[in-house]
């Protein structure tokens, strides 16, 4: 459920952060900010869904995958290839985020 929930919410924050980047940059209707806003607490939602004993572990991890997940919406709605540098930054970043989250823990 953790990496479900890590990528949902990474996909909803992103359409959210994007449906006002539309409005704003792309001159598209003010009624973009609606399912914005509804993605965006989707987002808010769905990060507490993660199984993290905190919000700062659960956050952090969240991170990596949010940059994975930019990435995917770059090549997949910007129709922008990442490039090998894109690549290995995320590579880095999912595995900081899976030390972070899967990492054993001390009582």
């Amino acid at each position: 459920m953790a990496t479900f929930a890590l990528y949902a919410a990474a996909v909803a924050e992103i359409a959210g952060c994007f449906a006002f980047w539309a409005w704003l940059k792309l001159d598209r209707s003010p009624l973009w900010l609606l399912p914005g806003l509804c993605s965006l607490a989707a987002f808010a939602w769905l990060l507490t869904r993660i199984e993290a004993d905190f919000a700062g572990r659960a956050y952090a991890a969240y991170g990596g995958v949010y940059i994975a997940a930019s990435l995917l919406w770059l090549w997949a709605v910007e129709k922008q290839m990442p490039d090998r540098w894109d690549l290995t930054g995320t590579a880095v970043c999912l595995g900081g985020a899976a030390i972070i989250l899967f990492g054993p823990r001390s009582a």
